[in-house]
């Protein structure tokens, strides 16, 4: 196809991101929520490729194991909001803030694991991203002060960077749908049968018949 709609999805997208984002600034259940499907998803999602990427059977139990820890921090974050705790109580905050120390520290401790004792290959932005991972791990759980909020800003900034990225490539989408139109229109113009001006000379037409009056001479 020369041309899609995506484009409408992606500035629909961008719009959700953005609301839900801001919402979720003051909205401590809907925090709570979607840092558990998020983390579910990341979990489930790598169980396949994860499994048949790894060649030593250690290293797929070692992340096998992890991957099942986390899903059930993510479950267990969306059973509390979906049992509608009270997310002020302060037990539910210091669950919820060793649940995520737990899920970042983990991952960080996993994959130096399979590097330096298990001779796993990786690459540079990998290694720095795990790097960042067990810090954040290490200043949620000694940070006393963390909360929802920390993580609701944390969220609305990856949702304004996901909007501007949808919105940057429905801009790209939608130009290319624009270009398209024009290109159509202007092959209807070319494909235009052309008006006969009557004020315009005409050219004669000969009348064969009529012109032909000499004698036929054999």
């Amino acid at each position: 196809m020369k041309y899609g709609y995506g484009w409408v999805l992606k500035f629909i997208l961008a719009a959700i991101l953005i609301g839900v984002g801001i919402y979720m600034v003051f909205a401590d259940e809907v925090v709570y929520l979607v840092t558990g499907i998020a983390i579910v998803i990341f979990s489930i999602f790598r169980v396949i490729p994860l499994m048949k990427s790894l060649n030593k059977e250690i290293l797929r139990t070692i992340n096998l194991i992890e991957i099942i820890f986390d899903t059930l921090i993510g479950a267990g974050m969306i059973y509390i909001v979906l049992s509608e705790r009270n997310l002020a109580d302060g037990i539910w905050r210091e669950i919820y803030r060793f649940s995520l120390a737990f899920f970042f520290y983990a991952r960080g401790l996993v994959y130096f694991n399979s590097v330096v004792f298990f001779k796993e290959k990786t690459e540079i932005p990998k290694f720095w991203v795990h790097i960042v991972s067990l810090s954040i791990g290490a200043i949620i759980a000694f940070q006393p002060n963390f909360d929802y909020n920390t993580v609701g800003i944390f969220l609305l900034l990856i949702s304004i960077v996901g909007a501007s990225y949808l919105g940057y490539d429905g801009f790209g989408g939608y130009k290319k749908y624009r270009q398209y139109q024009k290109e159509l229109n202007q092959e209807k113009e070319k494909n235009k049968p052309k008006e006969i001006d009557p004020e315009s000379p005409q050219p004669a037409i000969i009348d064969e018949k009529k012109e032909d009056k000499r004698p036929y001479v054999n």
